[in-house]
Formats: C-alpha cells, structure tokens, sequence
C-alpha cells in the first residue's frame, strides 16, 4: 500500500512535500495507519489530539497518541475539551459540538505555528457511510460527491484506500492502535449504516466500494459539466449589485431546465423550501422565501437573493455641523452664507428635478452609490439629526406635492422594491423626517425667501475597495 499511497500523494497533492502538516490523530487504526504513512515519507510533521472526554478511556487515548509521536518524534498538541457542558449549554448534538470544537482548534493550531495544511484518516468507507446518509435524506449532485479530498487547507489523502487496506497495512507494519467500543454502538446513523446496510451491500456484490469509488469519479466529473453550466446560465439571467444577486424571471423563463438551474444557483445560500422557491416566478411581488442566512423576494420581473440582515434597527446621531462617517456614508453638513436667499431655494428645487424619475444611480437597492446635496432651513431643525432607516407609520410631507404621505405609500408609487425600502436612509430632526436620502426633501424644511440661514448637506456613499 506504501508505493500506492506515495504515487498517489505524489500526483495528487505534490504540495504536501514542501509544506507544514498537522495531523488530526485520534489513536484508532485510521489515524495510526497516516501518521505511520506520512512519518515513513520524511514530511515535516505535527500531531493534534483531541480528548473530548466522552469514553472512560479518553485519558488512555491521549496518552498512548502522545507515545506514539514522541516515539516517532513528532512534536504533538493536546487539547482537552469540556464537551457535555458545552453540548448542554449550547443544545446542539454531541457529534456536531465535537466536529466544531476539532476543526477550530486545528485552525488555531494552523495560524499559530504556521501549518500549512491540516490532515484527517478519512478513508473509501469513510466515504460510502456519508454518501449513503446523505442518499437517504433530501439532497443533491453535490451531497452525492461524498467527503471532499481538499476543502481549502484540509485535506483527506486516505479516501481513496478501504478500511481492508489500512488493516493489512497495519498488521504487516506490526503497528498498534487503539479501538473506539463506541464504533460497534448502532445508536447513530453512521454505525448503522457501517454494520447493517454496507454488509449487505457488500454481499450483493463483493466489488461494491471499488463500483462505489468509480461512481464518485463519474459524478465529480458530472458536477464539473453542470457548475460550467450553471456558471454560464448565471452570466445570461443574474446580475449582481452590492451583495444582492438579480435574477431576470423573463430570462429564467427562457430556460427549459428552470427548476434544476435554481437549485444549483441557490443551494450555496442554504436555502431547503424548493417548492416554495420554484413557484416564486409566479408568486405576487413581494412575496420571501427565507433560509437560515438568506432570502428570496419576488419583485415585479425579478428574484432578489440577499443576507438576511439586522441592520434596519442601526441609528446613527449627528450633534453638530461637521463631517460624519457611517454605514458605508459620508455625511457633511455645513452653514451656507446668508445672501440670496431665492437662489438656495432654486438650488434645492433644481437639485429635486434632477430626481423626480426616482433613483437612477441607485436603482437596484436604493443605495447611494455616488455624491447626493440638499439644502434645507437651519431655523427648522433641532439638533442633534438622526440618521436611520424607515419604519412602518413614517411620513413626511414630499417637496413638490401637497400634505403629507405615508412613507409606505412613496415607496409603493414609486414601486420600490423590499431592498430598496431597507436600504434608503433617512434623515431626521426628533420624530420628523427632513429628508428621505437621495429621493426627496421634506417641504417644511425646504429654503424659502423668508430663510435667514440655511445648511447644505452632503452624503456621499463611500467607495469600496476593489
């Protein structure tokens, strides 16, 4: 098996050569059969250990791992960890705590002693058991792919050799190894699988893992020709602004494979309503589809995905002229001389038709996305201002138009979007609402002949970095 492994090694991850590995060792035969392995090609090796404290025989584990890597002279990492407390605390499972706590503390390990890459003793069986767990609830192309081999600094060198193979290795290199009596339980679904329905498998066709691993190979090249497609379909129906991805329905609509092209372009945002997804296109607008991180909103002709955010509650408080920073903007109000009073009030009505059609520059969400002026009466406001987001029950009385409007029903007139209405700002005095961002002022605020002093003010969206 060694000659395999090194001519696989070699093809596969030559970069391994070259780098610094942390070896995730539990002191099973796994995990004892790729540190012997590694060890026995001369690579710049650490191991990491984690007692989670589950199995009376946790401390003879760590202590025989510890052992072996100062046998080897290997420099290892132990780290002990409180889990039935953590597990109680947090209510999550005992296996999902545990792989959480494992793959942070390798990471911190990474950054701390600048290890390049972290490796597990996953192996083809490892492998089968996640495929057929995932097989048996809902999912997709890729959840039938199984363990990935390198998933960005972790790697899996083991997944293409059977437990068989290890255990031969094992006993012809006379190494020992401890054993888990909790891998024989049949209280979890992985063990169930591992001694109930993988035998049987295997009885119907002795060759079963080596079909299974030919299998994973056609689909990885599978999923490569759907995410090329996907890649492009995206280019011709979606567009992107500000962290909000646009789909064109009448595009979409285009698309023969409509339902299958959604699922691939969504799945990432951990979306799992797919019947509530598919009937979006013809949903009234404003309909949402939530998932733990994103949402979907059906608007007029378009699907806008964005993160679910809880950033409409931010309110951000001027208490004298000057320059401000936040929330992506740059605020300037100033004192503007107190001549000609009737050409500040053609300025400001200048400055509204410029934006009666609406929101030009910032169609897509109502961001401000360059420099937007305004000036208004200095005798009408109290300070400090309020920068902040529109609530349900805002209104103001719109420059130009007569008596006053629920904010709602200016957004709706002028077909606002859901993300458009959460992402426009609003400036306020107490409870009243001088300016709606880069839409319209309020008129009791505008500058009139009668203003003895008026103040310019200036937002400015700040510039992201490339």
């Amino acid at each position: 098996m060694f000659s395999q492994f090194k001519e696989h090694i070699s093809k596969k991850f030559p970069q391994l050569a070259n780098a610094k590995l942390l070896l995730a060792v539990s002191g099973g035969i796994d995990s004892v059969v790729l540190t012997h392995l590694f060890h026995k090609l001369d690579y710049n090796l650490v191991i990491a250990h984690c007692n989670f404290g589950l199995r009376p025989d946790a401390n003879q584990d760590e202590i025989f791992v510890v052992a072996t890597a100062n046998r080897l002279k290997i420099p290892v990492y132990v780290k002990k960890f409180n889990t039935k407390k953590l597990v109680s605390e947090q209510a999550i499972s005992t296996q999902m705590m545990a792989r959480e706590m494992r793959y942070t503390w390798f990471n911190k390990l990474a950054n701390d002693y600048k290890i390049d890459y972290i490796l597990t003793a996953h192996h083809a069986d490892d492998n089968l058991e996640t495929f057929l767990i995932n097989l048996s609830r809902s999912t997709g192309l890729d959840g039938l792919l199984g363990i990935p081999e390198k998933n960005e600094n972790i790697i899996r060198p083991l997944l293409p050799f059977s437990k068989e193979q290890l255990k031969d290795y094992a006993i012809d290199n006379h190494l020992t190894w401890r054993e888990d009596s909790t891998n024989a339980e049949t209280n979890y679904v992985r063990n169930k699988i591992r001694h109930n329905v993988i035998p049987s498998l295997k009885e119907i066709n002795p060759k079963f893992l080596s079909s299974f691993n030919q299998t994973i190979s056609h689909l990885k090249g599978s999923k490569e020709l759907v995410d090329y497609a996907v890649k492009n379909l995206k280019g011709f129906c979606c567009t992107e602004k500000d962290g909000v991805l646009i789909i064109d329905l009448e595009k979409l609509a285009s698309i023969s494979f409509a339902e299958p092209f959604l699922y691939q372009l969504l799945r990432p945002f951990n979306f799992t309503a797919w019947e509530d997804i598919y009937a979006l296109p013809i949903a009234q607008s404003g309909k949402i589809v939530y998932s733990s991180t994103h949402r979907i909103i059906k608007d007029r002709n378009s699907l806008l995905i964005s993160p679910i955010s809880d950033k409409n509650s931010e309110i951000y408080t001027i208490p004298v002229p000057g320059t401000y920073h936040f929330a992506g903007l740059s605020i300037e109000i100033n004192h503007l001389p107190q001549s000609k009073p009737q050409e500040k009030t053609i300025n400001s009505l200048t400055t509204l038709s410029k934006k009666r059609l609406g929101f030009s520059e910032a169609k897509i969400e109502g961001r401000i996305t360059e420099k937007t002026r305004e000036k208004i009466d200095a005798s009408k406001i109290t300070y400090p201002l309020h920068i902040r987001k529109w609530q349900k029950g805002d209104f103001f009385y719109p420059l130009g138009m007569d008596g006053r409007k629920k904010l709602s029903k200016y957004f709706k007139d002028r077909k606002f979007s859901l993300i458009e209405k959460e992402n426009t700002w609003l400036l306020c005095t107490g409870n009243e609402i001088i300016w709606v961002i880069s839409h319209r002022l309020d008129n009791r605020f505008k500058v009139t002949e009668q203003t003895k002093e008026a103040l310019e003010i200036t937002v400015t969206a700040k510039k992201k970095s490339p």
